[in-house]
């Protein structure tokens, strides 16, 4: 389930930095995609990392898995919208 919130938190967050960040929005679709990938990859370098709030379904968890998402997707994001504008020059 923790993946999950991660996932979908990083989908998120993927399209909220698309707005945000409008030289990189690369669309719906990739900014979502982009999202899910960095939000699954976010979660798990917290929970590597020992930085996962808590240990589960409690609050203090989700959080950490929905911010950890979120930023991650939003990283990514950045990153692939940086590569498919110099891989179009």
């Amino acid at each position: 389930m923790e993946l999950i919130i991660g996932l979908l938190s990083g989908a998120v967050g993927g399209n909220v930095a698309g707005s945000l960040l409008k030289n990189l929005n690369q669309g719906v679709l990739i900014n979502s995609l982009s999202g899910i990938v960095g939000g699954g990859l976010g979660g798990t370098v917290l929970s590597m990392i020992g930085a996962h709030a808590g240990g589960g379904m409690d609050l203090a968890g989700i959080l950490s898995q929905v911010l950890g998402g979120g930023i991650g997707g939003g990283a990514v994001l950045a990153i692939v919208g940086l590569l498919r504008k110099q891989l179009g020059k």
